[in-house]
């Protein structure tokens, strides 16, 4: 089970057109591709919510590249041999949508998951062409599973993050499955988690709201500039805003 009948009649019983729309799911698992993830399986429903609505979506595991410790935008140039995070970056760049996935370990996120973060860290110094954050008029979210308590201080950190860095973030944009405490089933083993409507609700709401949010966004040429243009901070930097190139 992908979607439920729920999910599936949400998904067919409205006129909404979100063709327009690009969602990256990055899946911050430590297994690499080929190996069965549990946080896959919870970040498949909301993947499968947004294809079946017409949104173009990537998913991507960062444990299968080489990302450099670091919070410059290219790591070769500071010292390390090698670092894949340019690749991850342009998908970033290109994405309206941004759902980052995680197991928790130890009550936090996985260290995959704070490395990512680091690393879209390290674009934050990057401006659009208003001036604001090159993040902004892009929505995330974030999903996590586990067999220990977690769900909402790990979904606090990385959607603070999310909103730090620039993203906006929509009403109830995380949703988690976490079983029993203590070894035992995690999502999807046997089917643990498909019929539990709390996770179901949740994982519903957020890829709803993540898409209404990312299409309002968009039609709207993202959000006016009035305020919050970084470049009218520049010393020496004069902004007359009765120009219209300079009004929002």
């Amino acid at each position: 089970m992908v979607l439920n009948a729920k999910q599936k009649a949400l998904c067919e019983g409205h006129d909404f057109d979100f063709s327009s729309l690009s969602a990256l799911f990055l899946n911050c698992t430590l297994k690499p591709t080929g190996t069965p993830s549990h946080t896959e399986m919870l970040l498949n429903v909301s993947s499968a919510i947004m294809a079946a609505n017409g949104v173009a979506v990537e998913m991507l595991r960062p444990v299968d590249f080489d990302l450099a410790p670091g919070v410059y935008p290219d790591m070769t140039e500071h010292g390390f041999a090698r670092d894949d995070w340019p690749q991850i970056s342009a998908r970033v760049m290109a994405a309206d949508i941004l759902v980052i996935g995680t197991p928790i370990w130890l009550g936090e996120e996985s260290s995959v998951c704070r490395r990512l973060i680091e690393r879209l860290y390290a674009e934050s110094g990057k401006l659009n062409e208003k001036g604001q954050s090159i993040f902004y008029g892009k929505v995330g979210g974030s999903v996590i599973t586990g067999n220990e308590d977690g769900i909402k201080h790990c979904a606090m950190t990385m959607l603070y993050a999310l909103g730090h860095l620039g993203y906006i973030i929509p009403p109830q944009a995380d949703c988690g499955w976490i079983g029993e405490a203590g070894p035992g089933a995690s999502y999807g083993d046997d089917g643990a988690g498909f019929d539990n409507d709390f996770t179901q609700r949740n994982t519903t709401i957020m890829s709803w709201n993540l898409m209404h949010l990312a299409h309002m966004l968009k039609t709207a040429g993202g959000l006016p500039s009035h305020g919050n243009d970084r470049n009218a901070w520049k010393a020496g930097c004069r902004f007359d805003y009765e120009n219209p190139e300079h009004r929002s």
